[in-house]
Formats: C-alpha cells, sequence, structure tokens
C-alpha cells in the first residue's frame, strides 16, 4: 500500500492515501464462543486485531468485535479467516415467547447461533499517536 506519511499538527503520524491504492477497516462481530478462535487465527496470519467485547443480537448474547485494518487486497485473507473459524450452528434454549399462567414455557426451541457479521468500510486516513 502506498501512503504519504506527514506529520499532523498534533504531532502524530498522519498516513493518507495515494494514488487509490488504499486500506479498509474490516469490522467483524462474532459469536463469543468463537472469539478466542477467530483472534487466535487472526494473530498467528499476522494481523493486529483489536477486540470490543459486545452484547446484542437475538437472544442477547456476548459477542466480540474485531476491528483489522488492512491494505485492500487483504480483506478476502481476513474474512476467509473469520469464516473459517465462526460457522453458524444450531442451538436449543427455552422458549420465552409463549406464557402459560404466567410463566414462561419450558419448551426448548432450536435457533441458530453462531457465524459473523462483517462490515468493510474504506480508510481515507489513520493517525499513530
Amino acid at each position: 500500500m502506498r501512503l504519504k506519511n506527514k506529520k499532523s499538527p498534533n504531532g502524530a503520524e498522519t498516513f493518507d492515501r495515494l494514488g487509490g491504492i488504499g486500506m479498509k477497516l474490516v469490522m467483524a462481530i462474532v459469536n463469543s464462543d468463537d472469539s478466542g478462535m477467530v483472534s487466535a487465527a487472526l494473530t498467528k496470519d499476522g494481523y493486529s486485531v483489536t477486540k470490543l467485547a459486545t452484547t446484542g443480537g437475538f437472544l442477547k448474547s456476548g459477542n466480540t468485535t474485531f476491528i483489522v485494518g488492512v491494505d485492500d487486497d487483504k480483506v478476502d485473507e481476513v474474512i476467509d479467516v473469520i469464516a473459517k473459524q465462526s460457522r453458524r450452528r444450531t442451538q436449543l434454549v427455552p422458549d420465552a415467547t409463549t406464557m402459560d399462567m404466567g410463566m414462561y414455557s419450558a419448551y426448548p426451541v432450536e435457533v441458530t447461533v453462531g457465524g459473523s457479521t462483517v462490515f468493510v468500510l474504506n480508510v481515507e486516513r489513520f493517525e499513530k499517536i
């Protein structure tokens, strides 16, 4: 990747894209059960990763959001690593949607968990402070 390196007014190193070659920010939301394997695989392949503990989704379960800055030509490789380590699977959970006489049903419901949601964003500039 060709980047123009200069100093910003605050003294930080600033990097701007040159000639249309740039970088992307990959944000992947991964089920917490898969996060250790995703983190290990990305690190093993030499990617610098930032991990954030997050919650949300259908079951309000724990997730990990990975943030990875990569060259444009490495995006597919990063997504492949994430996909190999975060497969979808089914899981039985108590059915909290039906209520009988003030109590929730104990009948389990099969839901899909795991997998990942990936966002890829253009990076116009980044700074190392």
